[in-house]
């Protein structure tokens, strides 16, 4: 119990909200920078019929699952149901796995606003067939899957013309599916399976149909996207439109920085020069914007409160995001892979673009025992399975983490495989 006559103790004030949201599909406070995006879905959702589909691409942390959340209260807000998920490699793996998914995500959707009418033959002679109405189910629609003879598409298909009978008279524009991780999609020649080419075959045949409801298709990826949707169907360079998510300007980068705190009105600010650093250090990627603006922010309140003045000790921020973001990533590589990266980042255009002839060129320059043009392409096709490099629509390559070279950059070389003088 308390001493009535010992003078209370002054209360401690409240620690401001950190309003950073660093993680991966964290929705930001604010969302600065990708009003192009919205302005051309919203253009999107005008469509009738429909003859474009979307796709977002760009590099993991240019905030690609972040826009798509965004863009679901556009659709309702214009009169569109949305469904959608997530693909896994799991259930991207074969053709009835995603025809399931998509059966799953339609009718979560339907389930509670559609009621389903069913009719049960009569048994014996002037006996009468009965008739049922309620809610829609998974399984109202899977046993009509199953019950239509012929190929996947065949089957699937058939739940969508069902499905646009049941929606025919809603008062709704059509549905959006939307999916993220869509670069997980790839068809299997040697396992004969084609979940890939079931998704595009599905929705081109839908939108080429009139029915009175639309079926728009959004797909969220890395920039292997597209030219897996291209290898697998010609036609899909005419089925979509692609939004392709990069850095944000310096202007758009700093709104993201300095918005969260006006928004929550915090008691702490940054300064000028801080905010500048943030803008520099993160190269105007939204997820490093957020990881670093939380890791200032926190380091700002633990030095206030310990009464000293607010710092940013960015060499330590560097050093977290290296350990929490690159290096998880820098550890897939062999030894010799990792040399071969190294390489690249000593290159001008290292962050960019890059080719074939420029790695080997500057292999042997750097290295004692370079890389030959075969042995490069054999590199690049490992390292874009392990999801560090992807080959761009313009045939040249890129790394498929943003700001990995300069990561790279900041590894040491092993000293023994280094040219003499290099």
């Amino acid at each position: 119990m308390s001493d009535p006559n010992q003078p209370s103790l002054p209360l401690p004030l409240p620690v401001p909200l950190n309003p950073f949201r660093p993680g991966a599909g964290q929705q930001p406070i604010y969302l600065s920078g990708r009003t192009k995006e919205q302005d051309t879905f919203r253009q999107m959702l005008k469509q009738n019929p429909v003859t474009q589909n979307a796709i977002v691409t760009g590099l993991r942390g240019v905030g690609k699952t972040v826009l798509l959340e965004t863009l679901k209260p556009i659709a309702q807000n214009e009169g569109w149901l949305w469904t959608g998920n997530d693909l896994s490699e799991s259930t991207s793996l074969t053709e009835d796995r995603v025809a399931r998914r998509l059966v799953v995500d339609i009718s979560t959707l339907l389930g509670p606003l559609v009621a389903f009418s069913l009719t049960t033959p009569a048994i014996g002679f002037g006996a009468t067939a009965n008739q049922e109405t309620r809610q829609l189910s998974f399984d109202d629609l899977w046993s009509i899957y199953e019950q239509t003879p012929g190929l996947t598409i065949d089957k699937i298909q058939a739940v969508f013309v069902r499905v646009a009978d049941l929606i025919k008279d809603a008062p709704i524009k059509g549905i959006v599916f939307a999916y993220d991780e869509a670069q997980n999609l790839a068809d299997h020649s040697s396992a004969k399976e084609y979940p890939l080419s079931l998704i595009l075959d599905l929705f081109s045949s839908l939108q080429r149909k009139w029915y009175a409801k639309q079926f728009l298709l959004v797909l969220t990826g890395l920039p292997t996207l597209f030219p897996k949707l291209n290898e697998s169907r010609t036609y899909t360079e005419r089925m979509f439109h692609v939004m392709q998510l990069d850095r944000l300007s310096d202007d758009d980068a700093r709104e993201a920085v300095v918005e969260p705190l006006k928004i929550t009105k915090s008691s702490l600010g940054f300064s000028a020069n801080t905010v500048e650093v943030i803008v520099k250090m993160s190269g105007g990627y939204p997820y490093f914007i957020q990881f670093m603006g939380k890791e200032v922010f926190d380091a700002w309140i633990g030095k206030i409160t310990q009464g000293e003045a607010p710092s940013a000790p960015m060499d330590e921020i560097l050093e977290k995001l290296d350990q929490d973001f690159f290096n998880p990533r820098w550890v897939r590589a062999t030894d010799r892979q990792q040399q071969f990266m190294q390489v690249i980042a000593t290159l001008p255009n290292g962050e960019d673009e890059f080719s074939v002839p420029e790695i080997v060129k500057a292999s042997r320059i750097k290295l004692k025992t370079g890389f030959s043009p075969s042995h490069a392409v054999q590199i690049l096709q490992a390292l874009s399975e392990r999801g560090l490099i992807y080959k761009n629509r313009r045939g040249s390559y890129c790394f498929a983490v943003p700001l990995l070279a300069r990561y790279i950059q900041r590894q040491a070389w092993d000293p023994t495989s280094l040219h003499p003088g290099s």
